[in-house]
């Protein structure tokens, strides 16, 4: 039985930009946000953080730290959205279903540091800015919000798999509306542990490159108000006909950090969404990579990928990791780039080449590398800046976590 769930608004804030044209213009031209560098033990490592001035306070100090600016930010353009649908179905029938992975060690690092000059604590600080709820308890807190609660820390699959909870619990009358997404900031101690794993970059990450040498990390946050059935007093026209119908998960099981080497864990929970949705993968009109610029990353998502479009005769499907033009958001990934296929699969558009026609070209989001494709990696479509599509019914977003935690989502566009 299929379970589709239904995008009602959605809404986003990461290093591409502050409103939906100016981060379609810069993914879709391939133009980079601007990347801030930190000296990482005498490297300099660099990642797309959002000047923390831009960010405005959070009124309720209890709350005000780096994540909930950016949550604040972001929810902003969805908020009248938010409170229809506490008014429609009940402050206690609206779920909060998050992924993030660091919410609070900025503000711990400080008050550790502070501790170590003084002797105690800062005024006001409280272990609470550590709990994988905190970010959570700051949208239920500011709407009023009383249903259920859920933050998960997989890892990079953190807000895909908050798509799958709230699936679920939405089907299970848990509530009645999911307010679903993510958020996660490039904080030091984030930046100094994947130093340590030797997984950064010195450079914007090149995914997919044979100069590829690891991630680089980003802030970003990202909100959807979803429902199990359409609901016309809360849908926006640019969310006419969106609906996630696939979610596949698999578990790898086989290393703490590392992904599977063969793909077999990608290509199980691709697979797994193909089947939940009940398509083919043929039908696929663009796949969203993981595409960390890890070595260990781009080469079995390129088996993966190879060996599922190449089994329905699709391998040409365009693809594209957007991590080169935000970097790595890590819990927020999952839903930045769901938001991604909503946008492009919002931007269809008149062509030069056929504005007498009838015909439309979707615009995608472009691959950014160096050029230089890995020939040692199965070959894929990646996509160029300014590429476009003919036809964009159905858009695949993976995320490929720590643990071997894979979540593949499938959007459909029911305008197509």
């Amino acid at each position: 039985m299929k379970r589709p769930v239904y995008i009602n608004d959605f809404s986003l804030r990461c290093i591409l930009g502050s409103d939906e044209a100016q981060v379609l213009d810069s993914l879709t031209n391939g133009k980079r946000g601007t990347f801030t560098t930190y000296d990482v033990a005498g490297v300099m490592r660099p990642a797309a953080t959002i000047d923390p001035a831009t960010l405005a306070p959070v009124p309720e100090q209890k709350f005000d730290n780096r994540v909930n600016r950016l949550s604040q930010a972001a929810f902003s353009a969805i908020e009248n959205t938010i409170r229809k649908a506490v008014e429609k179905f009940g402050a206690d029938r609206v779920g909060i279903f998050l992924g993030s992975c660091d919410n609070g060690s900025e503000a711990s690092m400080a008050a550790l540091k502070y501790f170590k000059e003084t002797g105690a604590f800062p005024e006001g600080y409280v272990l609470d800015y550590q709990r994988a709820d905190f970010p959570a308890q700051f949208i239920a807190q500011r709407f009023g919000i009383t249903g259920m609660l859920s933050v998960h820390s997989t890892a990079c699959a953190s807000s895909a798999s908050a798509f799958v909870s709230a699936r679920n619990n939405l089907y299970a009358s848990n509530c009645d509306v999911a307010i679903v997404g993510g958020v996660d900031i490039a904080s030091l101690s984030v930046i100094l542990g994947f130093a340590s794993l030797e997984a950064m970059s010195d450079k914007p990450t090149n995914p997919f490159s044979a100069n590829r040498s690891g991630l680089s990390l980003g802030d970003a946050a990202v909100f959807f108000v979803v429902t199990k059935e359409p609901c016309a007093d809360l849908c926006t026209a640019k969310c006419e006909g969106l609906k996630i119908v696939g979610f596949g998960e698999s578990a790898d099981a086989d290393h703490i950090t590392a992904p599977r080497a063969d793909g077999e864990g990608a290509y199980q929970a691709m697979k797994a969404a193909l089947n939940d949705a009940g398509l083919d993968a043929s039908q696929i009109g663009y796949v969203n990579l993981h595409g960390t610029g890890t070595e260990l990353n781009d080469a079995m998502e390129s088996r993966a990928i190879n060996r599922l479009f190449g089994e329905a005769s699709h391998a040409d499907v365009p693809v594209s990791s957007t991590k080169a033009l935000t970097g790595h958001t890590l819990g927020a990934a999952g839903a930045l780039e769901l938001a991604f296929c909503c946008l492009a699969m919002n931007s269809r558009r008149e062509s030069d080449a056929c504005k007498n026609s009838s015909e439309k070209d979707y615009l995608l989001p472009a691959h950014l590398f160096d050029g230089v494709v890995d020939p040692n990696l199965p070959p894929v479509h990646l996509v160029k800046p300014g590429e476009t599509a003919k036809d964009l019914k159905y858009c695949m977003s993976n995320s490929f976590a720590f643990g071997g935690c894979n979540v593949s989502l499938i959007v459909e566009n029911g305008l197509a």
